[in-house]
């Protein structure tokens, strides 16, 4: 038999009962004959004892501004606890079982604290491990500079670790597992009738998790893609396969095709967004000046918009009010739009497909809801709205374009 990934998320972790869950989810994959790595989040969320937040907020209660290389040395502790709790409880299962922090797992990074990314795995203890039959447990999100500094991996870390171990170690599956069924066409919290997806495609779920979906990291989704190795988005509490992200699959002697002919895959959102708009007056230079201004300042803008007149892009709230100190210093005229939200309609075969725009401007006209601003890839089509109306703006466009159907997102 071949080699299995298995990663689990905070939420899996955090009780007895829940890691009783998980143990029974890796023991499944030895009896079947694999030989299994489990990758490991921090224990539970914010506000929880170990979870990453509240370490933050520990350095935090003295200094908001605590230096990276110390913040990472702190966070890395919590997947540590993680990983030795449930390596203690399959020792107790009866399990040959093995922790391994990130150095030891030899996941090498660049130096970006707090933000750093893999460039190569030493694969040579975790194999020797798997030679002598051990569940070999991984702690996610961390991993080791050149300088032999402790490093972290960004908010969904463990999702990109256990995609990088999957392609270094050639595992026939990563699974991911979480606290949802699988993929969704929706936000099952705010689309009662979402509906659960079998299969999608690489390109498709990295479109949903970058414009919102918080299932599965897309540089995870990225790295499994170059290998063309599955992945499984599964639920600890549940026995379900769940959904299947690749091209094909092969699994239990049956071949599963990814349908690419489905027009809309799932509707995402994404809320806590500040529209800012900057008065150019036809000034040739000053998209440059507004462009480099956030640059240099390192905040993210997206939903671009530049015409002659006027530049419109979009930041997160928590960066709003220094985005526009900082144009407003360099002597433009700015207007803010807080409170909004992005929605937006995800499917691989939109492109070329004349309407798919008419439907949503009509979906969300006949309930009432402005469109603020809107923008398209070949995969994608975005749109603006405030944040009070973006539950409704979901639902309004999983109902229009028949989502909550087995055989709906066909136009």
């Amino acid at each position: 038999m071949g080699i299995v990934i298995q990663k689990f998320g905070g939420t899996s972790l955090s009780t007895p009962q829940q890691r009783e869950r998980v143990c029974q989810a890796i023991q499944r994959e030895r009896h079947k004959g694999n030989s299994v790595v489990v990758v490991v989040s921090a224990m539970g969320r914010a506000d929880e004892p170990y979870a990453t937040d509240t370490l933050i907020n520990l350095l935090k209660r003295d200094n908001l501004n605590p230096s990276r290389r110390e913040l990472d040395m702190l966070m890395s502790c919590g997947e540590v606890i993680s990983g030795v709790v449930l390596t203690n409880k399959l020792q107790s299962h009866g399990e040959q079982a093995v922790f391994l922090n990130g150095l030891q797992a030899g996941i090498k990074t660049n130096s970006n604290h707090g933000d750093a990314r893999i460039v190569a795995i030493d694969t040579r203890l975790i194999k020797k491990y798997l030679a002598e039959d051990y569940v070999v447990v991984v702690a996610g999100f961390q991993g080791i500079s050149e300088e032999g500094e402790i490093t972290t991996l960004g908010r969904g870390g463990s999702d990109v670790t256990a995609a990088a171990l999957g392609v270094a170690l050639g595992a026939d599956v990563i699974d991911i597992y979480t606290d949802v069924e699988g993929i969704m066409t929706a936000d099952p919290r705010i689309v009662k009738n979402a509906r659960l997806l079998d299969a999608v495609t690489y390109n498709e779920i990295c479109q949903l998790a970058r414009e919102g979906a918080k299932v599965i990291h897309p540089r995870a989704v990225e790295i499994a893609m170059e290998s063309n190795i599955p992945l499984r988005v599964r639920s600890t509490f549940s026995d379900s396969t769940g959904t299947l992200v690749g091209n094909y699959g092969e699994f239990n002697g049956e071949s599963v095709q990814i349908r690419r002919d489905r027009l809309i895959t799932g509707i995402t959102q994404m809320p806590d967004i500040t529209q800012i708009r900057v008065d150019i007056k036809g000034e040739a230079g000053l998209p440059l000046r507004v462009f480099k201004a956030m640059a240099l300042a390192e905040i993210s803008v997206d939903f671009i918009t530049v015409t002659r007149e006027v530049v419109i892009f979009t930041v997160l709230k928590e960066v709003a009010d220094r985005a526009r100190e900082i144009l407003e210093n360099l002597g433009l005229s700015v207007v803010t739009e807080p409170d909004c939200a992005k929605v937006a309609i995800v499917g691989a075969a939109i492109t070329g497909i004349p309407g798919v725009m008419a439907k949503v401007v009509e979906a969300l006209t006949l309930n009432g809801i402005e469109i603020l601003q809107s923008g398209d890839s070949y995969t994608n089509i975005w749109c603006l709205v405030k944040r009070d109306q973006m539950e409704q703006a979901v639902k309004a466009l999983h109902d229009k374009f028949d989502l909550g159907n087995q055989e709906g997102g066909e136009f």
